[in-house]
């Protein structure tokens, strides 16, 4: 058998695997649904970390979103896959956290990583990438993320966000150039 074989066999297997998990959940397994937490948390935090730019946050809107799940799934039909609709569920919920808090996010006082002499300057540049879409304004942090890093087009965004497609472009457009500007 070759690789690329193999390799569809166990996506196929997995697929599979996370439909069982999927249907036991629906009927109330909490086992089931740990399963699907195990899977897709590190997925469902990094989207609430890159939109929220702070880690306790982060956490907390993580629990939350698995928590909307668990009582949301009776309600998924399978439309789209369990990966889909949990970063929808995901970036809804921080969306709507962010239009109910309306002030400025408290910076954390998180602790930085300490570097060392000898790290390359690609592993620079991501720091300092990651620094900069973290100090971006809330929305425009928001709709960069869902855009350029999640691959929303402007239309989704606008929707999930309720703003205009105009004032997505804008906001993208922001922080395009605050990244720029802060990056040169």
């Amino acid at each position: 058998m070759s690789a690329e074989l193999i390799s569809i066999q166990q996506a196929k297997s997995e697929l599979h695997q996370l439909d069982e998990w999927v249907l036991l959940a629906q009927q109330g397994d909490v086992a089931a649904f740990e399963c699907i937490y195990k899977a897709f948390n590190k997925r469902v935090y990094a989207l609430c970390y890159r939109m929220a730019a702070n880690e306790a946050l982060a956490e907390e809107l993580m629990q939350e979103a698995f928590i909307m799940a668990w009582r949301k799934l009776p309600q998924f039909k399978g439309e789209s896959q369990l990966g889909t609709w949990l970063h929808r569920l995901t970036s809804n919920l921080v969306i709507s956290h962010f239009r109910v808090q309306k002030n400025q996010m408290v910076e954390g006082s998180d602790a930085e990583l300490e570097h060392s002499g000898n790290e390359s300057s690609r592993l620079d540049l991501k720091r300092d990438l990651e620094r900069a879409i973290k100090g971006l304004p809330d929305k425009a942090r928001m709709v960069f993320v869902l855009h350029d890093i999640e691959g929303f087009k402007h239309q989704e965004i606008a929707e999930q966000m309720s703003i205009s497609e105009g004032t997505c472009k804008a906001q993208l457009h922001r922080a395009r150039t605050l990244l720029k500007e802060r990056l040169v």
